[in-house]
């Protein structure tokens, strides 16, 4: 590392004693790189082995890697923690101004510890750290909250303000935490984890430079990443039209889930498009800090006030592919502005809509079947395409006034378990399904991803560009999927976004490690990504998990995939496979 670069600071606070201090942690950002490699290790250390994700001993721990601030596209920040959800790792990615104002600030990284008995917000302003009260705050939505503390801290640009809505509060198990206004630390249940200690919202921000190892040649560089993100066709789909330009390919080949996987097809798909989006509703682009690219797209929804129906108001709401497969295709809408209302009320209540989506998908399903008591629905309409039903049991996860919304607000695998149709309960490891139904490496990856995530190994891409060509021995497969996830580790750790995979290649990413002062080879990067995934799976056996263990839906047999049916003994031997190498890779420590 370079002198003066504050990289290596980590600032612990803890919440219970209302303290903070600053530890030089230059030993594992020398090993680990910085981003998700460091949290990682963070996490072993901080997080108790076996206690319960809302005990005030669980840390968030929020990394940033050494590439941020200095080049383009590095724009992410890596949350780690146990997960109320899935009982394991819990890891999330965000974007927006977080990464650069945590770095501005002078911290790689940032551990919260304890919880207090009153709400709060931390505020960070370089080396300062305020604790603030948030009693009034309580009970407040992510947008009102964001107001507020906006207009109490002043200032933009490189400030970042993280907050959770009342989902977050209550400590729902698939709870976000919104980042700035339309990204978000989505998935597996950060923002309840904020809830747990009471902590309203976090603010960072701060103003340095940062040092680079040879100005001319970092320029150069700057330059040429940044010519290849604007001028390629690298970057192109997501400037245009973003992530939502998967809806009509995944459409076409039968891979899109649609109400709550009986299909892989929905009719009329072109209505909620990516290119439907941007002719009939985008009202703008944004772009993270420090990123050119514009792949955030926000949707102006004008719809007119009560009683005044010529008066108009414009509701921003940022959309991408993951919210149109949950909260549309999934839910068997195909109208826009009804998938956008639905849309802004989750992201206002502070849920990850992923979970939300395949949560309700999944109630609609059970109510079909007659799983269901009449007097438990409270009186609401669950039926494919009923906006306004799935709007009233969106609010009736919050309020849970019967037993059927309580167990609702648990997540999928919790609500099958008491009411039946596992069979048709799309979950891995306690984590609901993306939004990918392309073939067995999709499904294989979930159910093996560290985070049970998509983007964890990008199993749908395999089976996209692999497996069509011919048919994959399981073994290879799975050695597909773990090589992937290992190189992910890297990008995770720089942090560098995941959209810009194919630029930075091995090539790009050693030239810009020297220019921050971490050179390395080829070989030694990946032994590094081998490692981190090592560690993140040393915490999940630790905490519990176990392959074998994990069931498959059912559901995903039943319905052909773009690849036709998955066949069910294939899955059984690739799994079998997977579970003796991470046996032997990650055994428990």
């Amino acid at each position: 590392m370079l002198p003066n670069d504050p990289i290596s600071r980590v600032l612990y606070i803890d919440l219970t004693k209302k303290t903070s201090q600053v530890v030089d942690r230059s030993d594992l950002f020398e090993a680990y790189i910085g981003g998700a490699g460091v949290a990682a290790q963070l996490l072993l250390e901080e997080c108790p082995p076996g206690i319960d994700a809302f005990d005030p001993r669980n840390p968030i721990i929020l990394a940033v890697g050494p590439l941020v601030g200095n080049l383009p596209l590095a724009s992410k920040t890596v949350a780690m923690f146990k997960s109320p959800h899935t009982g394991n790792l819990g890891e999330s990615h965000a974007g927006g101004r977080s990464a650069v104002a945590i770095r501005m600030a002078g911290y790689g990284a940032i551990v919260i510890k304890g919880a207090s008995e009153t709400p709060l917000w931390v505020s960070i302003d370089g080396d300062e750290v305020h604790l603030r009260d948030a009693t009034t705050l309580w009970g407040l939505s992510n947008t009102v909250t964001g107001r507020v503390v906006r207009e109490n801290e002043g200032g933009a640009g490189l400030r970042t303000i993280l907050r959770i809505g009342r989902a977050g509060e209550q400590m729902l198990p698939y709870a976000n935490v919104m980042c700035e206004t339309y990204r978000h630390f989505g998935r597996i249940g950060l923002g309840a984890v904020f809830g747990s200690k009471k902590l309203k919202a976090l603010v960072v921000s701060g103003k340095r430079s940062l040092p680079v190892a040879d100005r001319r040649a970092y320029r150069q560089l700057y330059d040429e990443i940044y010519q290849q993100a604007t001028t390629s066709k690298l970057m192109k789909k997501y400037h245009d039209l973003g992530t939502a330009s998967n809806i009509l390919p995944l459409n076409a080949i039968g891979g899109l889930p649609t109400r709550n996987l009986q299909a892989g097809r929905i009719v009329n798909a072109e209505r909620i498009s990516g290119e439907a989006f941007a002719e009939g509703y985008l009202g703008r682009r944004l772009a993270c800090t420090h990123c050119p690219v514009g792949c955030i797209h926000i949707a102006a929804l004008r719809e007119p006030y009560e009683n005044e129906p010529y008066f108009m108001r414009t509701r921003m709401v940022a959309y991408d592919y993951e919210p149109i497969f949950a909260l549309g295709s999934m839910l068997g809408i195909n109208e826009p502005r009804n998938l956008l209302r639905l849309l802004d009320r989750i992201d206002d209540f502070g849920l990850d809509c992923m979970s939300a989506g395949v949560v309700l998908a999944w109630a609609t399903e059970a109510v079909e079947k007659g799983l269901i008591p009449a007097d438990e629905l409270d009186g609401v309409s669950l039926r494919w395409g009923g906006y306004q039903g799935y709007l009233a049991a969106a609010e009736r996860l919050l309020s849970q006034p019967t037993p059927f919304y309580q167990a609702l607000a648990r997540g999928v695998d919790y609500a099958s378990s008491v009411y039946g149709g596992r069979e048709f309960a799309l979950a891995y490891g306690g984590n609901e399904i993306p939004g990918y139904h392309t073939g067995p490496a999709a499904h294989l990856g979930f159910l093996l991803g560290a985070r049970h995530s998509h983007l964890d190994n990008a199993g749908y891409s395999v089976d996209q560009k692999e497996m069509l060509k011919e048919t994959v021995p399981p073994e290879r497969l799975i050695n597909m999927l773990l090589e992937e996830e290992g190189a992910r580790q890297i990008l995770s750790s720089l942090v560098v976004c995941f959209f810009a995979r194919n630029l930075y290649d091995t090539n790009m990413i050693l030239r810009s490690l020297e220019q921050v002062g971490m050179p390395m080879t080829a070989e030694r990067l990946a032994e590094i990504g081998r490692d981190i995934w090592r560690a993140k799976y040393q915490f999940k056996l630790r905490e519990g998990f176990d392959l074998l263990a994990q069931t498959v839906p059912q559901r995903i047999y039943e319905t052909d995939s773009a690849l036709g049916p998955i066949d069910e003994t294939y899955m059984q031997q690739a799994i079998a496979y997977a579970a003796n190498l991470i046996g032997e890779l990650a055994p428990a420590s």
